[in-house]
């Protein structure tokens, strides 16, 4: 199961920065996490300053 960024997301971008297979990307209101890209490794949750990842 991929990871999900909540409504609870600054859109600060660590977490692109941080995505080993670069799953993540900018949405209009919160960043985004390709489902078919997420490899479930936790680095993004992780980083995220605002504890907004979740499994």
């Amino acid at each position: 199961m991929a990871y999900t960024i909540t409504d609870e997301c600054i859109s600060c971008g660590v977490c692109e920065d941080e995505c080993p297979v670069e799953a993540i990307s900018e949405g209009d209101d919160k960043f985004d996490i390709d489902a078919d890209e997420c490899i479930d490794c936790g680095v993004c949750a992780d980083a995220c300053p605002v504890e907004a990842i979740e499994e």
